[in-house]
């Protein structure tokens, strides 16, 4: 069922397209360079940066997803958001230098310093087909709301919002992906905070106080204690937040790319630190939204439809049914605006990507200024077409967000470990390096496919949850590769006691 937005709401969103159009066409004249369209030329302000950095963790998965995930269960999603702080700090206080005093801007230049070249090319070739799959994913999920809210077919839909996306990422650069993200990041939490406000009104008003019908339900509550890997525990939890977000401030280009975009180490510092505690009571927002859902839809005066039947569907039926005219066009806004600040940025780190692990390093050495902002703006705009076409074929497969969450954890469930490895500086052979990704893969695979498994074949399924499986992939990883240093050392110890007589 399509709820038709009024005039006021279409004007809104059609006005919001075009300031962020106009946004681009006024930082063209700013990227002139392969340095301004990559990194802004390293002048953005910390605050700026950091905004950019959580708006990269943001989309309308987070949007429509957390506030489900909080109807359905509990919020146990925080623990992820908490699990940032002391990643932050060894972040800013290991990598961040490094990366800055190396003026790197692909971090996956890292790891050929550090493992190889083989490393490098694996890590950067898995994100750039990654982000392909995320933008796709982003612009279905986008799409398919707005559908429910205009009478537009959704190829429509995708094919708009990608192209507004694409415009403004391919004339503005990363000066443009960052300002587009601080003003669609201000959209996001403001249109966040007035339905919470709006929400409460109601749930904490007397005599109905239905807010004890979520405390009844133990929807605050953050998971089971016990020490158990089989089911969304608070360990599990825990385990999924510190990798995860070790992964995403390590090893992301859309993060690393942004607290690469200021002008020094402490600005760097700065900005992640902006980023996580701006994402902390984000994040905590959305699930109080989920929560306070639950508590509006458990009293007599509001009714959910029955085809409302898991969380994710609760928040939009809640914006259609429940919000005044002009509230629905922004609150619309904002979830496009967490969607659109992800595409931009995956449009723009996959372009630096292509250029400086790929064409510069091994095509065109010696590329000219001009060129080089040729195929920084070619290939967005060819990342941003398939994109488009990924989201499209999407519409049809029911299985496809699975399906590629699944691939995309198989070709990219090595890279968290290979960083890991060099900030350590474990020292690894090429053949034991590949060794210990394709292990890493093989439990990957095992995790995402090995589950409800006939009985005869019953001691071969994973029951361990899956949101961990890439921790697991990863610490697999680890621990063979620290057996090839053991038998590294000594078997170098022993051709050195045959050499010395000894």
């Amino acid at each position: 069922m399509v709820y038709q937005l009024d005039f006021i709401d279409t004007f809104v969103l059609i006005l919001y397209a075009a300031i962020l159009v106009g946004m681009g066409i006024y930082f063209l004249r700013k990227s002139k360079t392969s340095e301004q369209f990559m990194v802004a030329g390293r002048g953005i302000p910390a605050w700026a940066a950091g905004i950019a950095v959580m708006s990269a963790y943001t989309s309308s998965i987070s949007y429509i997803a957390v506030p489900g995930k909080a109807f359905d269960a509990n919020w146990h999603p925080l623990i992820f958001a908490l699990m940032a702080i002391p990643v932050a700090w060894f972040i800013t206080k290991y990598v961040v230098p490094y990366y800055r005093e190396k003026n790197i801007i692909s971090v996956y230049a890292y790891l050929e310093e550090k493992m190889g070249a083989w490393a490098r090319i694996y890590a950067s070739l898995s994100f750039v087909l990654f982000m392909i799959g995320r933008t796709a994913v982003i612009l279905y999920l986008s799409s398919l709301l707005l559908s429910q809210f205009i009478s537009i077919d959704i190829r429509y839909l995708i094919l708009i919002i990608g192209l507004v996306t694409v415009v403004y990422t391919l004339m503005g650069g990363m000066e443009a992906v960052i300002w587009t993200d601080v003003m669609q990041s201000v959209i996001m939490i403001g249109g966040i905070l007035i339905i919470g406000y709006l929400l409460t009104k109601d749930i904490f008003s007397k005599p109905g106080f239905l807010i004890q019908n979520a405390i009844d339900a133990h929807k605050f509550n953050w998971g089971k204690t016990t020490f158990s890997f089989n089911s969304r525990t608070i360990w599990v939890m825990i385990i999924y937040g510190i990798t995860e977000n070790l992964r995403n401030l390590m090893a992301d280009q859309n993060y690393t790319q942004k607290f690469s975009s200021v002008p020094d180490i402490k600005k760097a510092k700065k900005s992640v630190w902006i980023a996580v505690l701006i994402y902390l009571p984000l994040t905590a927002m959305f699930l109080y939204i989920g929560t306070a859902l639950f508590a509006f839809y458990s009293g007599p005066e509001h009714v959910l439809a029955e085809t409302i039947t898991k969380g994710d569907q609760v928040f939009p039926y809640f914006i259609a049914h429940e919000l005044p005219v002009g509230m629905k066009g922004l609150i619309i806004a904002a979830i496009l605006a967490a969607s659109m600040s992800t595409i931009d940025s995956a449009l723009n780190c996959s372009a630096t990507v292509l250029f400086v692990d790929y064409y510069k390093k091994y095509f065109k050495p010696d590329i000219s200024e001009k060129k080089s902002v040729a195929f920084l703006r070619l290939t967005t705009i060819i990342w941003g077409i398939l994109g488009i076409v990924f989201a499209i074929l999407m519409i049809n497969a029911a299985s496809a967000l699975d399906i590629w969450w699944q691939i995309a954890g198989i070709f990219g469930g090595g890279i968290l470990g290979l960083f890991l490895l060099g900030i350590f500086n474990v020292k690894i052979t090429l053949k034991q390096g590949i060794i210990s990704v394709v292990f890493s893969i093989i439990i990957i695979v095992w995790g995402s496919f090995f589950r409800n498994l006939p009985g005869n074949l019953s001691w071969l399924e994973c029951r361990i949850d899956p949101i961990i499986i890439g921790a697991v992939g990863t610490t697999g990883m680890v621990l063979l590769a620290l057996i090839f240093v053991f038998f590294n050392k000594r078997n170098s110890n022993q051709n050195v006691m045959k050499q010395t007589g000894s």
